[in-house]
């Protein structure tokens, strides 16, 4: 497998900055790929409102008969998903300020890693403890495709634009690659170390790792095209909108921003309270990319400035450590989910 990877020595980014060491491939979609309405909805949804920071807490549910490792919004609307240690995917309706349950996806042998809906809202994928990957259709809850390959835990797993392809990530030290219309994996790449946690581009994934190593594939090629460490284990990965920061968070309490042009850290984030509550703790930015949240192990939600730098809020809700959150791609409200199976619901209202 070593062979499938460029020689570091060859592959470090031209001064022009790691975009460009890529070739222009983020963000980038083919030419036979085009937006959705949902994704048009999603962007005018964001686009046509500004997203503030949540002022309150509006509902608090519980989501899962014990831990819930995952939260995810669906492209252009109101439509929720959990994952939880219970072995099932939850799909809720936000409608005003609650959440209304409104089904489950079953079929997962183990609990439920990470979870995340393709661009038009209709699949929905889920990464497991029992070494694969599933993927559901979202209107009839019918079980469609598993993945199996793997030989640990899958902690991670995350669809190309091109929805025709996914990528996971294992505690094996594998990523594999996916063809949903074959149904096999078409390529496997030893990463050497656990996987936590993946973000895609079209051509370019971006993995965080248990060596507190964040690394950077080119798809087409299989090669590495850039290797970033940091201080502690990574646990999250997320990118802006315009696809230009990658926001990490680590084992070292500390959230970063990475400028992808600059090939540079451009922002930390913490606080006296923040503490990473484990190896899967969840960090997003806000629809605009104006701010960043994540949660604490003490249970406390916290809230940045990527202007500023600065904290923005902090609220105390959640009785154990919050293992994820998610924000509404119209910017009104954020989820965060939690060890003991509490959901809360919050908004700006």
């Amino acid at each position: 497998l070593c062979s499938l990877f460029c020689s570091k020595r060859n592959s470090q980014p031209a001064a022009g900055g790691l975009l460009d060491s890529i070739t222009n491939i983020f963000g980038r979609r083919s030419l036979n790929s085009f937006p959705t309405s949902h994704d048009c909805a999603d962007s005018q949804a964001a686009g046509n409102r500004e997203v503030r920071v949540p002022a309150t807490a509006v509902y608090s549910f519980d989501a899962h008969d014990g831990e819930v490792n995952a939260v995810r919004f669906s492209p252009g609307s109101r439509l929720l998903a959990t994952g939880g240690m219970d072995r099932r995917v939850k799909l809720w309706d936000v409608i005003g300020n609650k959440c209304e349950a409104k089904g489950s996806l079953t079929g997962s042998n183990a609990g439920i890693t990470s979870i995340e809906f393709d661009s038009a809202g209709s699949y929905l994928l889920a990464a497991s403890n029992d070494f694969a990957s599933r993927i559901w259709t979202v209107d009839d809850y019918r079980l469609r495709h598993t993945l199996t390959g793997h030989s640990g835990k899958v902690l991670s797993a995350k669809f190309l634009l091109d929805n025709a392809r996914i990528v996971s990530g294992s505690h094996d030290r594998t990523l594999k690659l996916w063809d949903l219309r074959s149904k096999v994996c078409i390529k496997t790449v030893f990463a050497g170390s656990s996987c936590n946690d993946i973000i895609c581009t079209e051509q370019c994934v971006m993995s965080g790792h248990f060596d507190k190593k964040i690394r950077f594939w080119d798809i087409r090629t299989e090669c590495i095209v850039r290797e970033l460490e940091l201080q502690g284990r990574i646990t999250a990965l997320d990118l802006n909108p315009e696809r230009t920061q990658l926001l990490s968070c680590s084992r070292d309490d500390l959230i970063k921003i990475t400028d992808l042009r600059a090939n540079a850290v451009q922002q930390t984030f913490s606080a006296p309270g923040f503490k990473c509550g484990s190896d899967w703790t969840r960090v997003i930015f806000s629809p605009d990319g104006n701010y960043v949240s994540a949660g604490s192990a003490e249970g406390t939600l916290y809230f940045w400035n990527v202007l500023t730098g600065k904290m923005e809020r902090m609220f105390s809700k959640h009785s154990s450590s919050i293992n994820a959150v998610a924000w509404s791609p119209s910017g009104t409200h954020v989820v965060s989910v939690d060890r003991g199976s509490r959901g809360v619901l919050w908004s700006d209202f």
